[in-house]
């Protein structure tokens, strides 16, 4: 099974236009605030080569970016595709 996780804070609107899109779509995930967590968002940041933008996104481990690369995947119809993989 497939497995989505997406880092970010709960005041970011591109973490929740993320959830929301995942939501309306029946995709789950797992999500970690890194809010207040230092541990966390240094592993978000080793596991995305530094990015320290919200929300960062990553399928099975692989880093596929932040919102806007989610959205590009989900409109060209690739993350179906990976999804299925």
């Amino acid at each position: 099974m497939n497995k989505i996780t997406i880092y970010l804070t709960q005041t970011c609107g591109f973490c929740h236009a993320a959830k929301r899109l995942l939501e309306e779509r029946g995709i789950s995930y797992d999500e970690i605030d890194i809010s207040s967590d230092l541990e966390s968002r240094g592993e978000m940041m080793r596991k995305s080569n530094g990015m320290r933008t919200v929300p960062q996104i990553f399928l099975n481990n692989k880093h596929v970016g932040g919102f806007s690369e989610l959205y590009t995947l989900q409109q060209s119809g690739e993350l179906e595709k990976l999804l299925k993989d």
